[in-house]
């Protein structure tokens, strides 16, 4: 399945794309928020082990379980859709915690294709925060960048940076790329 229409917005943690996709969505964009974080707040309230420090496995493959859940539920829609995360930045996740990438996160990224532009906030150490939910320190958080990174290329996607600037402009940037992409089709 390819999503022309879909647009990914990435990065580390800490890097501001949440931030980027919810200025998206007061503008009255189509949004769709990061799974990763919905789990780690089930996994706290139920004492689950599906999380980034626990049974990272299996916080991956739920992960995988709802980013394809997440687009197979934005089908129908005609306009730009913007995915805090995409489902090919998976077999960086898989990396980044030394486990085998399993071959269903691998050929998911190839089958649930979005626009070939994937949109990187990249490491920013002026507005990276740890919380309840994002503890990994800033070492793992560029190195998750450059993981994220390298699955999109390895999987055929165009990373395109997004400048260090106000949330105001980085949205301003991602448009303007999106709008070239569709001025091109």
């Amino acid at each position: 399945m390819h999503q022309p229409n879909y647009f990914i917005i990435s990065g580390g943690p800490g890097s501001g794309k949440t931030a980027i996709i919810d200025k998206l969505a007061s503008r009255g964009f189509t949004t769709v928020a990061e799974t990763g974080r919905a789990i780690l707040r089930e996994q706290m309230e139920a004492g689950g082990d599906a999380t980034h420090e626990g049974d990272a496995a299996a916080y991956g493959a739920e992960m995988l379980k709802r980013g394809i859940t997440d687009y197979k539920r934005m089908r129908g829609a005609d306009e730009p859709v913007f995915f805090d995360r995409g489902i090919a930045e998976l077999v960086g996740y898989f990396r980044l915690k030394g486990l085998p990438v399993p071959p269903e996160v691998a050929s998911a990224g190839h089958e649930y294709r979005s626009n070939r532009l994937v949109f990187l906030a990249p490491p920013w150490q002026a507005i990276y925060r740890q919380d309840a939910e994002r503890r990994q320190d800033w070492d793992e958080a560029v190195r998750t960048f450059e993981l994220i990174r390298e699955a999109y290329v390895e999987a055929g996607y165009l990373p395109v940076e997004i400048p260090e600037d106000t949330v105001a402009r980085r949205v301003r940037f991602i448009l303007d790329e999106v709008d070239a992409v569709e001025d091109e089709d």
